[in-house]
């Protein structure tokens, strides 16, 4: 795509998306003219017809009668991979992030406290998704008495991260042979990673527990509360207040449809999933790139975050005409800073 733009209709182009990025109107030859005059020293003439070439090329389009162009999703992805000038996130919104984030102490809090902010600051949609626990690998296992007719199941996974389930039992059980037990799963499941724990565990512990048979036989019974599923079990989402006051909702059919969007935790759970291993740092797709038709009119931006050896995914989801060069900082910066707490 570089080759086919010469330097001209590079920089007209430039200027197209980012003064739509900004005010949400076609942009005219006559107002990047007006605008950019001490930069470009081209007529308005001169660029109409620049911008002619690249609207015969796909880059930008009329969306309606009027004189102003917008980009297109090419023109869109040709700024992204070739025009855009990264922003840096201000020193101000760095310690607002660290700040807040420190200052929730469970996982959970700070992922929720994260898709807020994040949220806030961009004025997009921003999800994010507990960590994905398949991947992890099972560091040992302690039962808790809770009550006499219940337990508490703690699993520990390798560098540092905790999941805690409750189990009921018929009968109080002693702490001794709570931890015999806990010594006889860690013998046989330590060091298994949780999808080899999935179809795996009941065939690693039905023989062997002896007299303590009947609570192993809970375990095997209750494999899918222990480890979980494919799907991501919590998701988090902040700025649903912010987006709507967009331009672009003004029209109530694109209000509807983010409104839908956000309402649908499966359709955003399954955008992200299709994005859990993505190449290191940030993934941007726009509109059609995206593969689903309700995301047609939106543009999603991802990056992973660690949790020790497992990860979860950090996305903003808004109008194409978002602000790049400023929100993939910020989620590059968040994703970090999750990153380093929990390291």
């Amino acid at each position: 795509m570089t080759e086919g733009l010469n330097e001209r209709e590079r920089t007209v182009l430039h200027y197209v998306v980012r003064d739509f990025i900004e005010t949400a109107t076609p942009i005219g030859s006559r107002y990047i003219s007006k605008r950019h005059e001490d930069v470009l020293g081209l007529s308005s003439a001169s660029i109409r017809n620049v911008m002619s070439d690249l609207e015969y090329l796909g880059y930008i389009n009329h969306p309606h009668t009027s004189a102003g162009r917008v980009p297109t999703d090419r023109g869109y992805r040709f700024y992204l991979d070739s025009l855009m000038r990264m922003e840096s996130v201000p020193e101000t919104e760095q310690e607002a992030i660290r700040h807040a984030l420190h200052s929730a102490e469970e996982e959970d809090a700070i992922l929720k406290e994260s898709s807020r902010l994040l949220g806030k600051i961009t004025r997009q949609i921003c999800v994010i998704t507990s960590p994905k626990l398949n991947s992890g690998t099972l560091e040992r296992i302690e039962l808790v008495t809770v009550s006499s007719t219940r337990i508490m199941v703690i699993i520990s996974i390798k560098l540092g991260l905790i999941r805690t389930m409750m189990m009921d039992v018929e009968s109080e059980i002693p702490r001794e042979r709570l931890d015999e037990v806990a010594r006889f799963l860690n013998e046989r499941l330590s060091g298994l990673t949780f999808q080899e724990l999935r179809t795996t565990l009941a065939d690693r512990i039905k023989d062997g527990a002896g007299e303590n048979d009947g609570l192993v036989r809970l375990f095997i019974d209750s494999v899918d509360k222990l480890v979980p599923a494919t799907r991501t079990d919590k998701l988090h989402i902040g700025g649903a207040n912010d987006i709507i006051n967009q331009p672009e909702f003004i029209d109530p059919r694109n209000f509807r449809g983010v409104i839908e969007m956000i309402s649908d935790e499966e359709i955003i759970l399954h955008i992200l999933e299709k994005r859990e291993a993505p190449p290191p740092g940030v993934m941007v797709t726009v509109g059609d790139e995206n593969k689903e038709e309700k995301l047609a009119p939106f543009s999603v931006i991802t990056s992973s975050y660690s949790v020790g050896e497992v990860s979860g995914t950090i996305g903003v989801i808004g109008p194409k005409r978002m602000p790049y060069s400023r929100v993939i900082p910020l989620i590059d910066y968040v994703a970090r800073t999750i990153s380093e707490m929990f390291y």
